[in-house]
């Protein structure tokens, strides 16, 4: 049940997304990409000026070439007809951004935000959405001054005008995939802190840990905690490159603690410290040394998730080496997440073009690492009641081993005696022991004499009440305790022993002596066992095959 419960999770995600992906190439009709070209800041260019001589803008060099500091970008010509009223780009590092847009009568007209005043242009999808300054003419083209950019990703990424209806669209999209990604994993984290709290896996708080720098990082990463909390544009992404490390490392620290134990051992274990030592260190190293030490701190980070990546291939190597149960869960659950983490590197290193969708693709693939970890937690823990289940079966079996004679399945004399010290009240003792036995097994030989004590235990089995404790205490010697209240007519015994068929059709007969009495003390019990003994021998020393009654164990 809780692994099906997973698994309707992840479908849900997967659908969601499945939808998005629908629906994106139908809006994508109402967007106006923008390709813009860059010119450095001088600190005395005029916008006007530059307007007018589009020819200084460079459109071939990529932007990431240029490094970090201030820049000056225009965009292509505007088609005519335009109907877009919102700009939208992506949130990237940026000290201060003013939009100029120059209108087909000439005019231009100016909006300024900084990175302390970007929260309130933030949408879902970290996401800055600015509207166009109202004019009466169509706008002609854009030109953008952007200050302090840290261009570690690009100055500016992904710009593009929507009218209002795609933006809201968009914004519905980004709402749904955020709001189930927040509730899977509120579901993930609340079902694996009530399993945690009964079982105490040591694996569970690595995960339970994980999932909540996941809740963190999709508040951070979409630009939400900047809306609600009115936070610095560049200290939300200071504290999104932390959390994204910490999702790293617990995650790290989660599949250790899961995988069996051998897979790690050796250097791994220590190989592993290494890299979440790394990791945290190089996102600590950005988090407090940008924007002065970007381009060092900015390397080490995407040198650890490169270890990251790197340390998947022998944990796998290992995993498929000795048998791992888990290898296929490792694999499924770390897929998405170590190909998203190639793409980010290879952006990062300008092998491929930052998008905004490789920013969302990560909640995508978190989201499905989550749920198959969840998955595989319900896997383990399946394999765990298992293993419970199975011990205590043999635990059960141990003590019936320990309690029961092997040959003839009754009670033997521990077991016994045991079980009848925790009764009490009036109860009858009756002994039987068979009559030349050692005549017995000199003649049919020791393997008849055992199948002989077997069909004897048979025997005493037909006549005793359900009640009754029936044990073998000796090699020939048998015991039967019943309550007094209904006691068991000696005379049946001998009786039911005549009517089972003995090995060889051999004749066996028995002497039985019996006594009755409370069971409030040991010496009660003992002297008892004394009486009904007495009596056994008066029955052997009177021909055997036969009963005869002790006196009566009063209590004193």
């Amino acid at each position: 049940m809780p692994a099906g419960f997973q698994w309707r999770r992840i479908a849900m995600i997967v659908l969601s997304f499945a939808i998005a992906c629908c629906i994106l190439p139908a809006a994508a009709q109402a967007r106006t990409p923008l390709k813009a070209c860059v010119l450095r800041d001088t600190g005395s260019q005029n916008p006007a000026a530059l307007f007018a001589a589009p020819d200084r803008f460079d459109c071939t060099t990529p932007q990431r070439a240029f490094g970090p500091g201030s820049y000056w970008l225009l965009s292509q010509p505007l088609p005519a007809g335009l109907s877009g009223e919102l700009l939208r780009q992506g949130s990237v590092w940026q000290d201060r951004v003013t939009l100029y847009v120059r209108y087909t009568d000439g005019a231009i007209r100016h909006v300024a935000f900084t990175s302390r005043t970007t929260w309130r242009l933030l949408q879902l999808g970290a996401v800055i959405q600015i509207p166009l300054p109202a004019h009466s003419a169509a706008p002609e083209r854009l030109l953008w001054h952007v200050e302090g950019s840290l261009n570690r990703r690009g100055i500016l990424v992904a710009p593009v005008l929507v009218d209002r209806h795609t933006a809201q669209n968009s914004d519905r999209e980004m709402v749904a995939l955020y709001a189930a990604f927040a509730g899977m994993c509120l579901a993930l984290l609340i079902y694996n802190l009530a399993i945690w709290a009964a079982l105490r896996q040591g694996f569970q708080p690595a995960y339970c840990v994980m999932v909540l720098c996941l809740l963190a990082y999709a508040l951070s990463a979409s630009g939400l905690l900047g809306q609600l909390t009115g936070m610095d544009n560049n200290d939300r992404q200071r504290l999104s490159y932390m959390l994204l490390a910490l999702i790293a490392a617990s995650a790290v620290i989660f599949v250790r603690a899961f995988m069996e134990r051998r897979v790690f051992d050796g250097w791994l274990r220590p190989a592993s410290n290494v890299v979440i030592g790394f990791l945290l260190l190089s996102a600590a190293s950005f988090t407090v040394l940008v924007p002065r030490y970007a381009g060092v701190t900015d390397l080490m980070c995407t040198i650890g998730y490169c270890m990251v990546v790197a340390l998947t291939v022998p944990v796998v190597w290992r995993a498929w080496r000795l048998r791992s149960r888990f290898l296929l869960l490792f694999a499924l659950a770390w897929g998405p997440p170590v190909l998203c983490a190639v793409v980010r590197i290879l952006a990062s290193m300008s092998l491929v073009k930052w998008q905004l969708w490789i920013d969302n693709s990560t909640f995508i693939a978190l989201a499905l690492e989550a749920s198959m970890s969840s998955v595989g937690i319900a896997y383990r823990i399946r394999l765990l009641s298992r293993e419970r289940d199975e011990a205590r079966a043999q635990e059960v079996a141990a003590l019936r081993l320990a309690a029961v004679d092997p040959l003839t399945g009754l009670l033997n004399r521990r077991a016994f005696l045991e079980a009848a010290m925790a009764r009490a009240g009036e109860h009858q003792l009756v002994l039987i022991d068979i009559d030349h036995f050692k005549a017995v097994n000199e003649t049919i030989g020791h393997d008849g004499g055992d199948e002989v004590l077997r069909v004897f235990a048979r025997a005493l089995r037909s006549v005793a009440a359900p009640e009754s404790l029936i044990a073998r205490i000796g090699g020939e010697e048998f015991a039967i305790l019943t309550p007094a209240a209904a006691p068991l007519d000696a005379r049946l015994v001998l009786d039911g022993l005549r009517g089972h068929r003995m090995p060889f059709d051999l004749g066996v007969t028995a002497s039985i002596g019996t006594c009755v009495g409370p069971l409030h003390r040991e010496i009660d019990w003992k002297t008892m066992y004394r009486n009904a003994d007495r009596a056994l021998f008066e029955a052997k020393a009177a021909g055997r095959d036969r009963v005869r009654h002790g006196l009566r164990n009063d209590a004193a």
